[in-house]
């Protein structure tokens, strides 16, 4: 039975991580903009909403002191994943699309937030739990934005909050453009 255990361990892990591995996605560039073929997974008919887009902001960082001075690298990206957006009825094809393109700009703003945080930490002892805790803080901060943003906006319907968004999101990415990619 032990052994059947250890099967399945070296079947499904590599599954899993060969899954994660090929996911699908766009990273965030400057003028280069969201368009509907980005869209590719199944519209979920079940829900009101005429599109979803699937982003977030991911992470990697090595430490070394080989140099005899801590020195901290690290990359943060900002990525759309095709195969979880989607869309359906489309109605005013150019306002939704930069909707969604504006819930991927907000990932990009706490990406950036993240880059900042990152270049600002100063090496303490715990230096992996104090990581985890900056972008734990920031993607908390990056999920509340995001639904900020569709309950001000009613999912898109309400064009004067619309409005006031882009402006307000556009404005922060500028104050935070030293920390573009």
């Amino acid at each position: 039975m032990k052994s059947l255990g250890s099967l399945l361990f070296f079947l499904v892990i590599p599954m899993i991580t060969f899954s994660q591995e090929k996911q699908e996605k766009i990273q965030w560039q400057e003028g280069l903009p969201l368009n509907w073929n980005d869209f590719k997974a199944q519209p979920d008919k079940s829900n009101s909403f005429s599109a979803n887009t699937n982003s977030g902001i991911s992470y990697s960082w090595s430490y070394s002191t080989a140099s005899g001075v801590p020195v901290l690298k690290h990359e943060v990206f900002t990525n759309f994943y095709p195969n979880l957006s989607w869309v359906k009825d489309i109605k005013n094809e150019e306002y939704l699309l930069a909707h969604e393109q504006l819930h991927f700009d907000i990932s990009e703003l706490h990406a950036r937030k993240l880059r900042k945080a990152l270049d600002d930490y100063e090496i303490g002892r715990n230096i992996r739990q104090d990581l985890k805790r900056l972008y734990n803080r920031i993607e908390s901060e990056r999920v509340a934005m995001q639904n900020q943003f569709d309950k001000e906006t009613s999912h898109s319907e309400n064009s004067s909050a619309e409005m006031r968004w882009r402006k307000f999101v556009a404005d922060e990415l500028e104050k935070f453009k030293a920390y573009t990619l």
